[in-house]
């Protein structure tokens, strides 16, 4: 009996002392040293371990949108997370328009100026103009409160037939004016500017390929050929891309029925061919399409099919080279990702999307690499690379040598103005410290032309007005060197002047003002004569 109990007393001694280290052990493990996920979801459960142990306070939206990215990133460059008002803002651009009250404006000393009215829109409607000053909202204080871009962006964004209270200063007067609008739907145009450029040649000039680009465009073509036009002159310069959709769309504009414009395909993609159709609305007249660094995706396509069909004389500088298709998956957040899904190939078969295998940041510093090497000054530095160095594989349609893998090559090369090209440009751009100096400088300089005619003929920048920007520049950028000064004098003046006449006259003023002596632009009206 005695020993029967100790046998009973000594498995129950073990079964505690093992419960023990059990419940020690299960305690370190969960604690850091070993923790075991589903597998399905590795992703989702590390935020989720994060949000529910972590020893500080994390914002869980900021870090799955940066986790997601940094996955995406490691697959190539253009595959990206968007948080809500970034896809929006993306998603509002290429849609051809946005709710709201029809406004743009630009922040000084802590006070909103409208700079721009779209035609059409809520605040047009109402009566407000450029130079206007916000200066109340809903009867409350606006100026001065400490604004944001981001409380801005709510404040005139919202749902249609939503209402907000503005009260408002005119350009020289100290009277409150007040007005009642309700947001609604406001047009916009992919198509910066349209215009005859010379005799029997027109100018168009795209920014983005949108959702509204190729009936912008017919409208702007059936107005050109009103006027006499028999060549066209398509500014892409710039252009970062947009719908794939449009690019094809717009290309059919150009070409006879059957032709294949372009091709895409992926993994999970079959190969998909695009041809054009018997609508096209400027078959016949010559063509020669402008593109730069700049140039990109939706861009690139037209220019390449263009070139490889024989259709258009491609000018300028080498386009940036991407030819990877994106599509968008939306999260019930707002959220989205852009998902690279195909490649997208030209008429002949190539493939225009440069390496991405040396990393992200290599990727991102090309152009800087480029421009390092001399390749966007000199027509002989733009073919140095070796892409252009083996034989070609790829030929237009009448035989001509193309490029793949790093861009489209232009037909006529155009360097890039050194003087409009410079750091001190790029500040001053990116401050938008020209717009600036024209809404708190020069709006009763510019009540003295009656038309942008006058303006354009009789304006120029003195060396008096050059003096006072710079010096209202400093305010901003502190220290400029004077030899950059004078590097970017004829890029400062002209800048000037086009977004004055941007603000007083719209974007085809701008245009008109940017154009009148460029080079690229002179070469692309050579080439359609």
């Amino acid at each position: 009996m005695n020993n029967t109990l100790l046998n009973i007393l000594r498995t129950l001694i073990l079964l505690l002392v093992g419960a023990i280290i059990g419940i020690y052990l299960n305690n370190y493990l969960i604690r850091g040293h070993s923790f075991y996920f589903n597998n399905d979801n590795k992703l989702a459960s590390v935020v989720r371990l994060v949000h529910n142990r972590y020893v500080d306070s994390v914002n869980i939206d900021s870090l799955e949108g940066e986790t997601v990215n940094q996955f995406l990133q490691n697959l190539d460059p253009h595959s990206v997370y968007l948080q809500p008002q970034r896809a929006q803002s993306v998603n509002q651009k290429l849609s051809g328009g946005f709710d709201g009250v029809g406004i743009e404006y630009q922040l000084l000393n802590d006070t909103l100026f409208v700079t721009q009215v779209y035609p059409g829109g809520p605040a047009a409607k109402a009566g407000i103009r450029g130079g206007d000053r916000i200066v109340t909202l809903n009867g409350e204080k606006f100026a001065g409160t400490h604004l944001t871009t981001e409380g801005i962006h709510r404040v005139f964004t919202g749902p249609k037939d939503s209402e907000l209270q503005l009260g408002l200063l005119h350009n020289n007067t100290a009277k409150l004016i007040n007005y009642t609008l309700k947001r609604g739907h406001v047009e916009l145009s992919s198509l910066d500017a349209a215009y005859m450029v010379a005799p029997q040649t027109g100018y168009i000039k795209i920014s983005k390929f949108a959702a509204t680009t190729d009936r912008d465009f017919k409208k702007a073509l059936a107005q050109l050929k009103t006027e006499g036009m028999t060549g066209l002159t398509l500014d892409l310069r710039n252009n970062g891309g947009g719908y794939l959709s449009a690019a094809t769309a717009m290309a059919d504009e150009f070409l006879p029925a059957g032709k294949l414009i372009m091709y895409t395909k992926g993994r999970h993609e079959p190969r998909t061919d695009y041809f054009s159709t018997d609508s096209g609305a400027f078959e016949k007249g010559k063509v020669a399409i402008m593109i730069d660094e700049y140039s990109a995706s939706a861009s690139e396509i037209l220019a390449g099919a263009m070139q490889d069909l024989d259709r258009a004389t491609i000018v300028g500088r080498r386009s940036f080279g991407k030819g990877l298709v994106q599509e968008q998956f939306g999260f019930n957040d707002g959220s989205a990702i852009n998902l690279t899904v195909a490649r997208y190939y030209t008429p002949s078969g190539r493939s225009i999307q440069k390496s991405y295998k040396g990393g992200i940041e290599n990727y991102h510093n090309e152009l800087a690499a480029r421009m390092q090497k001399g390749e966007l000054f000199s027509a002989k530095n733009n073919m140095d690379d070796s892409l252009f160095k083996t034989p070609a594989k790829y030929h237009t349609a009448n035989g001509r040598k193309v490029y793949s893998g790093g861009g489209i090559m232009p037909d006529v090369f155009v360097p890039a103005d050194t003087m409009s090209n410079t750091r001190l440009l790029y500040d001053l751009n990116d401050k938008q410290l020209f717009m600036g100096y024209v809404l708190q400088k020069m709006q009763p300089k510019l009540a003295q032309y009656p038309n942008y005619e006058a303006f354009a003929s009789n304006y120029r920048v003195t060396d008096d007005e050059l003096t006072n920007f710079i010096v209202y520049a400093t305010k901003t950028l502190k220290q400029l060197d004077s030899e950059e000064i004078k590097r970017s004098r004829a890029g400062i003046c002209l800048q000037l002047k086009a977004m004055a006449a941007r603000f007083k006259w719209g974007d085809v003023a701008y245009f008109k003002t940017l154009n009148h002596d460029d080079e690229t632009l002179k070469a692309a009206i050579e080439a359609v004569k």
